[in-house]
């Protein structure tokens, strides 16, 4: 890594090393015709992603000690085609789970989904508004296991009714555990199909009904985990609303924030946060 003051966001020597091999074995396969190596190291774009993620700035304004958007897109680019961004999720998702004494894969996810503002420049052909929630926007989909990691995304248009969003993240979750999971809790916007497509692929979907006797947000048991991850999510400000052109990249920003979480998890580094720890209110 360059010589340069770090940031917050910056990967430590020790986070590094958790996803190094990965992304060296990455390069080794991608070489140039001519062997060049390129000038960026694989740490720096990660940094840069990071970053980017982490203070939700535009491409162009990614600082001028990391490396530019040229370089740092090209690999978010490539990594998010060819699912190297969920490979490197993945790793850290299954040391995470096995530091808790748990399998590599669950037996029990979450579904939920959220619906967030798009920016002035997502293309409108991806985007809808969610009538429920009056949202114009996006809905991104997540299935999380007990531990509130993520499992599977998606990410499609906010008037995208629940019951799609939810039979697309049951498919992706036997995709990604290779059919460990037998059961998963939902809230009442997934109806009949869901739970039927669950039957289908294996899937006990079970209902958890909200007490109508309880006023506000009330925290449901093991559901209360996915609403967990939202909300560490929203703290990577480049997911406060959806910037990206492409669903894809919408998916793999959720993919490098929780590898960023998972880092910090694995070796006990605290999220920097935006406040001075010492700063007093007036």
């Amino acid at each position: 890594m360059s010589e340069r003051k770090p940031y917050p966001s910056d990967l430590t020597n020790e986070q590094w090393s958790l996803i190094e091999p990965v992304l060296t074995a990455w390069k080794g396969r991608h070489r140039s015709v001519s062997g060049h190596q390129g000038v960026y190291s694989m740490r720096e774009i990660v940094n840069a992603i990071l970053y980017q993620g982490r203070t939700g700035c535009q491409w162009a304004y990614i600082p001028h000690d990391l490396p530019p958007k040229s370089a740092t897109y090209y690999y978010f680019a490539a990594w998010r085609d060819d699912g190297t961004d969920r490979v490197v999720h993945e790793l850290l998702r299954c040391q995470v789970r096995e530091r808790a004494r748990r399998l590599e894969d669950p037996t029990l996810v979450v579904l939920d989904t959220q619906s967030v503002h798009a920016a002035a420049g997502v293309p409108a052909s991806t985007t809808g508004r969610d009538p429920a929630k009056r949202v114009p926007g996006r809905k991104r989909a997540l299935a999380v296991d007990v531990l509130g990691l993520v499992i599977a995304v998606i990410v499609l248009a906010a008037n995208t009714h629940d019951n799609a969003a939810g039979i697309a993240l049951l498919d992706h979750v036997v995709e990604n555990t290779g059919g460990s999971v037998r059961k998963a809790l939902v809230d009442q916007g997934f109806k009949k199909q869901v739970t039927t497509h669950g039957g289908l692929v294996g899937i006990d979907v079970e209902t958890v009904e909200r007490n109508p006797h309880q006023a506000g947000f009330v925290p449901q048991p093991k559901r209360w985990r996915v609403e967990q991850t939202y909300g560490i999510l929203i703290l990577h400000r480049r997911l406060v609303r959806d910037y990206e052109h492409r669903p894809a990249s919408a998916a793999s920003r959720i993919y490098w924030a929780m590898t960023q979480v998972m880092a910090r998890r694995l070796t006990g580094t605290n999220t920097p946060t935006w406040r001075h720890p010492k700063a007093v209110t007036a």
